[in-house]
């Protein structure tokens, strides 16, 4: 957090220095304001730019195409045959591993965006393919298999 405010500060003083240097430019004249608009709104796309790449989490995904909700629990190996074998679709193995992050079914609806109801019709597929009774036994079943 501090180092969001000193860098905004710090952008605030270029930009009210650069105002002031204008002032004694040789350049100064009415002619060339539009000039000096447009190099302002350059640095200001340069600076949105290289904001947004630093505020911006990559998603690491994995080998079926949806992003890994937690990268601290990187799968390392996936057995794809066993993956097709449980006839999981995308969003059932997606949700599977937002269960194995701890995730309620609350929490997993308001994460995708979709309706609760959704989410509980999704983890009875889940816990009917892998032939499990809870989600916990799932997330075990699933690890056994490493597919997550």
């Amino acid at each position: 957090m501090k180092r969001t405010i000193l860098l905004f500060g710090s952008l605030t003083i270029a930009l009210l220095l650069l105002f002031q240097v204008s002032k004694y430019s040789l350049w100064h004249q009415p002619s060339h304001l539009e000039f000096y608009i447009v190099c302002i709104g350059l640095l200001f796309i340069g600076i949105g730019i290289a904001l947004s790449r630093f505020f911006t989490k990559k998603n690491i995904y994995n080998p079926t195409g949806t992003p890994i909700p937690n990268s601290t629990q990187i799968p390392k190996e996936i057995d794809q045959a066993k993956l097709k074998e449980t006839g999981l679709s995308k969003r059932e193995y997606e949700i599977l591993l937002l269960i194995a992050d701890g995730l309620s079914n609350n929490e997993i609806a308001q994460q995708l965006f979709i309706s609760e109801s959704t989410v509980k019709t999704h983890v009875s597929k889940i816990l009917s393919k892998l032939d499990a009774k809870r989600r916990t036994q799932a997330v075990q079943i699933s690890r056994s298999l490493k597919i997550i």
